[in-house]
């Protein structure tokens, strides 16, 4: 890492310490954010770019028609390409004739008297329409059918971690599109992403488009568990799709302040306060056990999170489990050593270091929580 950006690191290190002390007194003042660091033009272009991303999302997770599909009606229906098999099923009477006609590399078809018969970026019913006009000549009200029987034309790569079953098809691979398919569709079909191993398991919160040369961040985990499905988009041919591997500290929690061993933890050893607090060495002498805070979706309610009030005393010299708070990924633990007055300013004091450790966790990880000095309040 370069000088600077330690130096832009160790400036928000000591920004937050002195923020976290000035916060706790009841009658708090705090240090406003603006006083800290504009953003440079390298950060603005990158905050301006994932903007713009976020809108191309949006819009792809609305349209109507692409390559592969198309609305009539408000029904959407595939669109035939090259490669894709037809049955064709002509009623006369009782008696059904089905014939089965590949779509030739120029797009066109033959079929009974008629010969190339253009269907490349017609629907099935569209074809139907077609054929049933052009028999008319030969036939006296033709009756017929269309449904496709082997899609070929359209087609997605799907890579990462994705379950192999036993039966079916499943796993990373080519899966073809037949008709209108979200990203979270592709993923089901192909087995579902890997989850619940020691290692391994699927970060869904990073899943990645490659379309068209251009790469998109897919939010795939708040579509399967928050209801919110502005990421889970409509997939187009010639989409790549990777869901990687989560990270060891994908899923994690911050303790910080008056422990003796502040730093990030992973969730599944320290799924609770209690644990957190002693897998950080417990308490200093000078730690407000009665009222610390635990910081809850921070980014998932942009800047304005639940914050939980909890006494530790309670719950080990009361036995009051209530007080023992189940946590979840990205929370963070403060243990302040004085009562924190306005919750409201502290929070947004903190703002700035709660973006940084969100962010950038790597480098937090990397610089900072091998010397406890640097955090220490």
């Amino acid at each position: 890492m370069s000088g600077r950006t330690m130096n832009i690191i160790m400036a928000l290190c000591t920004g937050f310490s002195a923020i976290l002390l000035s916060s706790c007194a009841f009658e708090a003042r705090g240090i406003p954010v603006k006083e800290f660091r504009p953003m440079t033009a390298v950060e603005e272009a990158e905050t301006k770019q994932k903007n713009e991303s976020k809108e191309e999302i949006a819009r792809a997770s609305q349209v109507k028609e692409n390559s592969a599909f198309t609305e009539r009606r408000g029904v959407p229906e595939y669109i035939i390409g090259p490669g894709d098999i037809l049955t064709i099923n002509l009623r006369e009477g009782a008696k059904v004739n089905t014939y089965d006609a590949l779509v030739r590399p120029d797009g066109k078809i033959s079929y009974s008297f008629i010969d190339n018969i253009m269907v490349s970026g017609h629907t099935a019913s569209e074809v139907t329409e077609l054929l049933i006009e052009a028999l008319k000549k030969y036939i006296r009200e033709p009756r017929l059918d269309i449904v496709i029987k082997e899609y070929k034309s359209k087609s997605v790569l799907l890579f990462g971690q994705i379950n192999i079953l036993q039966q079916g098809t499943s796993g990373p691979g080519k899966y073809p599109l037949l008709g209108k398919t979200r990203v979270l569709d592709l993923v089901v079909a192909a087995g579902g992403a890997v989850s619940g191993q020691d290692k391994g398991n699927a970060d869904l919160r990073n899943v990645e488009l490659v379309r068209q040369g251009e790469r998109y961040t897919l939010n795939l985990y708040n579509a399967m568990f928050r209801g919110d499905v502005s990421d889970n988009i409509v997939l187009d041919s010639g989409d790549i799709v990777t869901v990687p591997e989560m990270p060891t500290f994908a899923e994690r929690v911050y303790v910080f302040g008056q422990v003796a061993s502040q730093g990030i933890l992973k969730l599944k050893d320290s799924q609770d306060l209690l644990t957190a607090i002693a897998l950080s060495g417990g308490t200093t002498p000078v730690a407000v056990k009665t009222d610390i805070k635990i910081i809850r979706e921070y980014e998932e309610r942009q800047g304005k999170p639940v914050i939980f009030s909890a006494n530790l005393d309670q719950i080990l010299l009361q036995g009051d489990l209530a007080q023992n708070i189940r946590l979840k990924d990205g929370d963070v633990i403060y243990v302040p050593r004085s009562v924190i007055g306005d919750i409201n300013e502290f929070i947004a004091n903190i703002s700035p270091m709660l973006d940084f450790i969100y962010n950038r966790p790597s480098d937090f990880r990397t610089n900072f929580l091998k010397d406890q000095n640097k955090l220490r309040w």
